[in-house]
């Protein structure tokens, strides 16, 4: 199955457009965490899927945890730890629709920490292995991350890194992450990134020629999406597709499920790197319906 290495979380969502947090007026609870988002996602496109992570023994731990098992993703090496609180993160959205967050607790940290002595037994349940980098902000989450990694290059589990870059998880400065993801690219059989993202990493100002720094660092699989604009292949396959024409309510989520419903396009075809451009419209289908909630999923 496809094994998504990262956390699960409660956004807390102010369903209209705020200038800052201190004018929200009510928040509404909606599923999150990317990977768990990404699990998802690949899930409702016809995937096998699991989620390796945890959240709290609470309320909203169960919570989250139903949602899973509901959308029909595999939990085995998903937990709810005793004596942790699920983390939330409050969240606004600007005038584009662009998100900021208040984050309480770090679902990281217990994500990665539960599933630190797992690692061999979740690379070994898996044919791709989903991550970002989020879990790669601390020494030990790191550790954790790149051994998790490692062994699944070594077993041959195709690797698919979405770079997802939070400035909050690096101090502020999203240099640090854009030059650790860079040294992550060769072995990947897909990178995904943002605009922003794939410049910074690929150190190149061109969103196409950044696709192709990263397909020539060592990604079998460059793909950089460009919101509004669509999206850039490079690497075993090349294409550009737009993106389709919908009113943005929220962007929030719309990566995780262009990143989902693609894994999930990709192991239909078994993998066949030469045929990532037909999973490209289903991915892209599915980030502009996510721009048309508040939440990253429907309710």
């Amino acid at each position: 199955m496809i094994v998504c290495l990262g956390e699960a979380l409660v956004d807390l969502i102010c369903e209209r457009r705020v200038g800052s947090i201190a004018e929200a007026d009510s928040f509404r609870p909606h599923f999150g965490g990317a990977l768990a988002n990404v699990a998802v996602a690949a899930s409702r496109a016809g995937a096998e899927v699991g989620l390796a992570g945890a959240a709290g023994r609470d309320e909203w731990g169960s919570w989250l945890r139903g949602r899973l098992e509901r959308e029909g993703v595999d939990l085995r090496f998903f937990e709810l730890l005793a004596g942790e609180q699920t983390p939330v993160a409050f969240a606004t959205f600007d005038e584009r629709g662009d998100a900021s967050f208040q984050i309480y607790g770090d679902a990281v940290a217990a994500a990665v920490a539960s599933v630190a002595p797992r690692i061999e037994q979740a690379v070994g349940a898996a044919t791709a292995l989903v991550f970002g980098s989020t879990t790669l902000a601390t020494d030990a989450e790191r550790t954790a991350t790149l051994r998790t990694r490692e062994l699944a290059l070594e077993r041959g589990v195709r690797v698919c890194f979405d770079p997802n870059i939070r400035p909050n998880r690096w101090g502020g400065d999203p240099r640090p992450a854009a030059e650790a993801s860079r040294g992550l690219l060769a072995g990947s059989y897909l990178v995904r990134a943002n605009r922003e993202e794939a410049t910074a990493i690929a150190g190149v100002d061109d969103p196409r020629r950044a696709a192709e720094e990263l397909a020539a660092l060592g990604a079998e699989l460059a793909i950089v999406t460009l919101g509004v604009e669509g999206v850039i292949l490079r690497g075993a396959c090349e294409a550009e597709l737009p993106a389709a024409e919908v009113e943005v309510v929220s962007t929030l989520g719309a990566g995780d499920a262009f990143m989902g419903t693609l894994l999930a396009g990709l192991a239909a075809r078994d993998w066949d790197a030469s045929r990532a451009g037909e999973a490209l419209a289903p991915a892209l289908d599915a980030a502009a319906e996510a721009c048309t909630r508040w939440g990253a999923l429907e309710q």
